[in-house]
């Protein structure tokens, strides 16, 4: 077993490139590269490419991960009888290719070089009470695409939810952080999971597993830069007409602020701001849910909850 230190990109099918990139500039992505049959896009971290859409029907091909170190990377390779081999994608470096149990592609990635954008303006200071720091400054921030900086995590359907949480706990080192249960507490229906890093500190989940019986992608979700950059790539996607699904709220397990969006084949992709950071020592719960309780459970605030959101 190794420890995969976090998420590099996802790769998906459509059918149309010029609709998906148009989608991914105006949620806040850049293209890093792209041909006839393939698009990679970008966001403004040091990532060179964090979603790419290969040219067909509509599929979710899978996910890659990072390795904390080639050792690592080749270890992986001997345990699992795979080659390490080449990446074409932006930023090279080599890769060692997986199925988890439901066929998801699972790519493990080392050696991608970082392509560091120019900086963006400082995350807004807040002035809660009792710690005003931000003095003799406005909060000016204009209406346009948010700036995703990274993808965050990845939630999954699972057909067979405890082979899938073996795969990812016991070949990729992945730890349970919080799960919600059906019926009974021992019905396990959903796993957040963060990268088992020790006493590293690392993003409350980077997978999450949802055992609904259907596979491919939940959703997708991506970084920006702060909340007031999250708000107003709301407006902006609004009045470009993009598909809502849910948001403007705060999760509760994670505590992310989030937003979810439909692209333009359906897939939920999320902006999200001011995650939990855990480590091992991390302490979670195993929560109920329900149809009925789905509101309570997801979001701690925000809007009526759309029952769209499940679909």
């Amino acid at each position: 077993m190794i420890a995969v230190e976090d998420i590099a990109y996802v790769r998906l099918r459509a059918p149309d490139l010029d609709l998906m990139e148009r989608c991914l500039v105006d949620f806040g992505m850049q293209r890093a590269s792209r041909s006839e049959h393939m698009l990679c896009m970008r966001g403004y971290g040091s990532d060179p490419v964090i979603h790419i859409t290969e040219k067909g029907d509509i599929r979710n091909v899978g996910l890659a991960f990072k390795a904390q170190s080639l050792a690592d990377l080749q270890r992986l390779a001997a345990e699992q009888g795979k080659p390490v081999e080449s990446r074409g994608e932006p930023g090279g470096g080599v890769a060692v290719m997986l199925a988890d149990p439901d066929g998801n592609g699972v790519e493990i990635v080392h050696g991608v070089e970082s392509s560091p954008l120019p900086a963006l303006r400082e995350p807004v200071r807040f002035n809660p009470a009792g710690s005003r720091s931000r003095r003799n400054q406005t909060v000016r921030v204009d209406c346009a695409p948010s700036h995703v900086m990274r993808l965050g995590h990845a939630a999954i359907h699972a057909i067979d939810l405890p082979a899938m949480l073996a795969f990812y706990r016991d070949v990729l080192g992945f730890r349970l952080s919080d799960s919600y249960y059906a019926g009974e507490p021992g019905n396990t229906m959903a796993a957040f999971m963060h990268c088992g890093l020790g006493e590293k500190f690392t993003d409350h989940h980077t997978i999450a597993l949802i055992g609904d019986g259907r596979s491919g992608f939940e959703h997708l979700g991506f970084e920006v830069l702060d909340l007031d950059d999250l708000m107003m790539g709301n407006r902006y996607l609004k009045r470009a007409n993009w598909e809502h699904s849910w948001g403007v709220g705060r999760h509760n397990d994670g505590s992310q602020i989030f937003d979810y969006w439909r692209d333009p084949f359906g897939l939920k992709i999320e902006h999200w701001t001011d995650g939990d950071q855990v480590n091992d020592a991390y302490q979670g719960r195993n929560s109920p849910f329900s149809p009925e309780i789905a509101a309570d459970t997801l979001a701690q605030w925000g809007p009526t909850f759309n029952p769209d959101f499940m679909r």
